[in-house]
This record gives structure tokens, C-alpha cells and sequence, in this order.
């Protein structure tokens, strides 16, 4: 009530000042324009000043009011943009799980401009663009995915490294891959991708350089790892051997060093597995040197037990006979009922030209175990020593037992 009193007071007072003011000539107003002259009186030209500071306010205001009205339709396309972008998101990635990978990639690419998070668009397109067999389009898509977010380089690159994998694109993998672990030479899922990629090459000797790596950050369960190892190194020891054929077939007097020396880069665990030891000791002897290989399961014998190796020990001669089977003979006082031995020293005693102790050797190890290769020797032995009708009926009892035969009446003869 007193602000409106107030208010009241002071228009009639500026009423008042006005009207007092009229009642005075205060002169004239001139303005000269080019080739125009306006004159007015001052009241006049005081009222005209008035209303054009008057239009300046309110065209001032008009606009303003305008461009908050464009604001707030610009923020309303923009939702809507949002809101038909999660929509075609959603689309694509229900597209994406039923395996409509056109429809897929069709929806993921056209809603990646105003996603929330275009990678995942983009990834995901990349992902149903492999399934169409369209690589250029991964690639493409991968490239945008890598521009759209920062920090993104190596989510992208381990994605491209699984799609180029699993489109047998080994090269281009392994090119990705190397880049990758100089960006983060320890992360693991890249080690295990880049693991799989040399497999599939068969590059050994790459990976018998990441082993320590592997082992060190974990990447595979230990199992897995043992038996990785056991694979890189037996066709590492497979390919020196095919180096060291090769050499003997230029010059026949060439040394095995390749292959020794492989053998001894092995892992000291590897050298005392007895799978290992075997697959070297039968590439030495394939290659000639039976007393190296013969030297080399004597010393492991000795010290750890192998049915395996013990055959091999069997098949090979040394440079003296007589002490290889002197040797077999002692390691029979401590496993007297060993088959795999006593079919052993057979083959020994045969290398020593002793007849009858070969045949009873392998007739005890047949009563022991009726194993095929033992049958096999004991006949051959038998037919050699002019007792066909045992032979005879040692090969029929062989070719009886790998065929399968089932057990029938049969005529007496």
C-alpha cells in the first residue's frame, strides 16, 4: 500500500515538472542528414528520443525471447535425436543376439552418431559386418569406433585382433597384435591372443620366447601351460632334426649340433620329462647316432624309471653291446617282473647272439604280459631258430589278438 502511494506521488510530481516545463520555450532541435534538415522543438524531440530508446528495448527483448525459444526447440530435436538413437541401439543389439546381422548392423551404424556411447555401437556393428563376411566394413567401422572415444585404442585393437583370428586372418592378427603389446607389453588377454596367433602359425621359436612371459603373468592354468611347452619344444626338436637330415644329405659327416644344442636351450623341468627325453632320444637314433641316444637313457634309467624308455634302451645299440645288456641285467634284479625289461634284454641278448637267453627272456616277459611286440619277436626268433610250428602258432595267436577276434568253436585237428 505505501509502494503504490509512492509510486502515485512520484508520477505527480513528474507530471507536474512536465507541465511546468511546456510553459517554457528551452529552444529547438536541428539535425542535418546529407541533404535533409529536420527541425523540431525540444519537448518533441525529447518525446521522439523516448520512443525510439523505447523500440531498441523491446526489439532488444523480442530477440532475446527468440533465441530462447530456438534453444528450447534445439533441445528438443537433440532429445528426440537421443531418444531415436537408444532405440536403434536396442534394435540393433536384440538384431545382434538373434543373429540378423544385417538388420544388425544397419541399426548399430545409423544410431552411433547421437548414442551415449557410440563405441559400443560401433563395435557391436563391426561385429555383425564379420558375420556378413564384409571386411571392408569392419575395418571401416573399427577405424570410426577407434575416432568416436578417446583412450579407446586398445579396446578397439583387441577387438579387431578377435575378428581378424577368427576370420583366419593370421598375418593381419599377428601385425595388430605386435602393435598391441608395445602399447602394454604385460597385458594378459593380448599375450593369450598373440599366444594362439603363433600357434596356429606354428611359430615355435616365437613362442618358446613368450613362454616365461606366460608363466609369469599367469595367462594359462598351469596344466596348460605344461603342455604348451611340451608341444613348443617337441616341434622345435622336430624341426633341428629335419635341419640336421637335411645337412647329412649335403654332406653325409656333418654333426648334429642343432639338435644338441636345442636340447640343451630346454628347460631343465623339460629335460627330465620323460615324454621329452623319448621324443629326443628317437630323433637321435632316427638320425644315426644310436650311442649318444643309448649314453643318454642309460643315465636316465638310473635315475627315474620309464616302461617307455626302457623298450627305446631295447631297440638301439650302443658302442658295446655286451655292456648295454650287462647294464639291463642289473636294473632286472630290482624290477624282476617288468615286461617291458625282459622284452628288453630279449632284443639285447639278440644283438649279443645269445639265442637261448633271448628266448627265455621273451618267453618270461609273454607269460607276464602277452603283448604284440613280444609275440612278434618270439615268433620270428622261433622261426629263425628252425622251430616253425611255435612260430606259426605264435603269429596266428598275433594277428588273433590285433584283429579282434572273438573266441569260437573251432575243428580239432
Amino acid at each position: 500500500m505505501i509502494r503504490l502511494l509512492l509510486i502515485i506521488l512520484f508520477a505527480l510530481l513528474i507530471g507536474t515538472a512536465l507541465s511546468l516545463g511546456l510553459q517554457y520555450d528551452l529552444g529547438y532541435i536541428r539535425i542535418s542528414l546529407g541533404n535533409y534538415l529536420i527541425e523540431t522543438n525540444f519537448w518533441v524531440g525529447l518525446a521522439l528520443l523516448i520512443v525510439v530508446v523505447a523500440l531498441i528495448v523491446l526489439t532488444v527483448g523480442l530477440i532475446r525471447r527468440m533465441q530462447q525459444g530456438s534453444g528450447v526447440v534445439a533441445n528438443w530435436v537433440s532429445r528426440s535425436k537421443e531418444r531415436r538413437a537408444r532405440r536403434r541401439t536396442t534394435q540393433g543389439l536384440l538384431a545382434l543376439a538373434e543373429g540378423n546381422w544385417p538388420r544388425a548392423q544397419k541399426m548399430l551404424t545409423s544410431g552411433a552418431n547421437h548414442a551415449d556411447t557410440p563405441l559400443i555401437n560401433y563395435l557391436a556393428a563391426a561385429q555383425a559386418a564379420f558375420e556378413c563376411g564384409d571386411y571392408d566394413a569392419v575395418d571401416e567401422l573399427l577405424r570410426k569406433a577407434f575416432e568416436s572415444t578417446p583412450g579407446s585404442d586398445m579396446a578397439v585393437g583387441i577387438t579387431q585382433a578377435q575378428l581378424q583370428l577368427a576370420g583366419n586372418r593370421l598375418e593381419q592378427a599377428l601385425a595388430t597384435l605386435v602393435r598391441l603389446r608395445k602399447q602394454s607389453p604385460h597385458h594378459p588377454f593380448v599375450l593369450k591372443l598373440l599366444k594362439n596367433t603363433y600357434l596356429r602359425l606354428e611359430d615355435w621359436r616365437e613362442l618358446a620366447k613368450m613362454l616365461p612371459e606366460l608363466r609369469k603373468r599367469n595367462v594359462l592354468p598351469e596344466s596348460e601351460l605344461g603342455e604348451l611347452e611340451r608341444q613348443v619344444w617337441h616341434n622345435l626338436l622336430v624341426r633341428a632334426a629335419e635341419d640336421c637330415r637335411r645337412q647329412q644329405t649335403q654332406t653325409p659327416d656333418t654333426s648334429l649340433e642343432p639338435l644338441t644344442r636345442l636340447w640343451d636351450e630346454l628347460p631343465s623341468f623339460l629335460r627330465r620329462d620323460e615324454k621329452t627325453i623319448g621324443d629326443y632320444a628317437h630323433l637321435l637314433a632316427d638320425l644315426g647316432d644310436e650311442e649318444q641316444t643309448e649314453t643318454l637313457l642309460r643315465k636316465v634309467l638310473q635315475n627315474h624309471w620309464s616302461d617307455d624308455l626302457v623298450n627305446l634302451y631295447g631297440r638301439i645299440q650302443g658302442r658295446k653291446p655286451d655292456e648295454q645288456l650287462l647294464t639291463a641285467e642289473q636294473w632286472l634284479k630290482n624290477r624282476p617282473n617288468n615286461a617291458e625289461l625282459l622284452l628288453a634284454l630279449g632284443r639285447l641278448s639278440l644283438r649279443n647272439e645269445l639265442w637261448g637267453k633271448a628266448r627265455e627272456y621273451f618267453e618270461t616277459s609273454l607269460r607276464l604280459k602277452r603283448s604284440r611286440e613280444t609275440l612278434a619277436e618270439l615268433s620270428r626268433l622261433s622261426a629263425h631258430m628252425g622251430d616253425e610250428e611255435v612260430s606259426i602258432k605264435l603269429m596266428m595267436q598275433g594277428l588273433a589278438k590285433d584283429s579282434g577276434l572273438p573266441q569260437l568253436p573251432m575243428p580239432k585237428a
